[in-house]
């Protein structure tokens, strides 16, 4: 009996002092982060005019979202057609900007300017190509009103002219069909009235070439089969290689990232020349219409690429200096478009 008093005596002690224990204190609660705000005012860069004023803008929104809000007030002013930027000397801010990262305080003046009706550049690329191909075809077939009314609806007894035009054809649709399945355009859209400027130049050059070509009274190249044939040869080769470099460039961006990346040679031996060539699409291109004037021997086709040569070229070097700006480790030994050239 003793031992069990002694038991229920140490059981109601212990737990005695649980009772006498003081609890520990419950932590107080997290205080939520204060968000600071933004005020965001946008003027109009020609009159100064105040156009909105945005009020609690979160600091994590992007210049697309401020774009967003300011059509709401404006909708006339899509987002694509809208330039916005922090001075009116200074160079449009890019979408993906984030309000906190720019150079502002908690109230930000943004100038506004309107860059016009827009367009996306897929449908551009697809205007450019689709007139070239029709209108080279209109002077294959020789419709009335383009040469004398006896040549009408005739075909030309060369069969240079018949193997340009298929040429032609496979260039211009292989381009069509690369906008649609192959390319991953980064830019957006370009102003309605650049479509005029582009439009007319690739038309009018297409149409200058086609005349002399088709003509009734082309003469065929002074070398005769012998230059057809390694025109023929150069033309098909960098047309494969055009297309190589486009599907390269393709597989280095994700579906819908604007991540860049520095392209490099594939297990595709036509894409080796990344070794050499920061923009060896341009090289290929141009090495195709060389192809073409040997193949033709044609003045208008050897004007059109020149000028085609002058137009890429600086296109390439600004992109190429672009990499060299981005990546550090940017292959020192690339050129532009011609390799240890240009």
């Amino acid at each position: 009996m003793d031992v069990l008093a002694l038991e229920a005596k140490s059981v109601n002690g212990a737990e005695a002092d649980k009772k006498s224990a003081p609890r520990p204190k419950p932590k107080p609660p997290k205080k939520a982060k204060r968000i600071v705000y933004f005020e965001v005012e946008i003027v109009d860069l020609k009159t100064k005019e105040k156009l909105l004023l945005l009020d609690k803008v979160e600091p994590t929104a992007t210049v697309l979202d401020i774009k967003a809000l300011f059509q709401k007030s404006y909708p006339k002013w899509y987002p694509a057609r809208q330039s916005l930027r922090l001075d009116p000397k200074a160079k449009c801010l890019k979408d993906e900007e984030v309000l906190q990262t720019l150079p502002v305080g908690t109230t930000a003046s943004f100038y506004f300017s309107d860059l016009g009706p827009q367009l996306t550049w897929g449908t551009v690329f697809l205007a450019e190509c689709a007139g070239p191909l029709i209108i080279y075809l209109m002077f294959y077939f020789r419709l009335p009103f383009i040469y004398s009314p006896k040549y009408d609806f005739t075909t030309s007894k060369h069969w240079v002219v018949h193997l340009a035009c298929m040429c032609h054809s496979f260039h211009y649709i292989k381009r069509i069909l690369e906008t649609m399945f192959v390319h991953r355009i980064s830019h957006g859209t370009m102003p309605l009235r650049n479509i005029f400027k582009n439009c007319g130049y690739y038309w009018c050059t297409a149409a200058w070439m086609a005349y002399y070509i088709n003509h009734p009274l082309y003469t065929t190249p002074y070398y005769g089969q012998q230059q057809v044939n390694s025109g023929l040869y150069v033309f098909l080769f960098c047309q494969v290689g055009n297309f190589s470099i486009h599907v390269a460039l393709r597989n280095l961006k994700l579906p819908g990232s604007k991540a860049k990346k520095i392209p490099y040679p594939t297990k595709n031996p036509f894409t080796w020349i990344f070794w050499l060539v920061s923009c060896p699409n341009y090289t290929y291109e141009l090495g195709s219409w060389m192809g073409f004037t040997v193949m033709t021997q044609c003045v208008p086709v050897a004007f059109f690429t020149v000028v085609a040569f002058v137009q890429m070229t600086v296109w390439a070097k600004g992109k190429h200096r672009s990499y060299l700006k981005e990546f550090r480790d940017y292959p020192t030994l690339r050129s532009s478009i011609l390799p240890f050239i240009l």
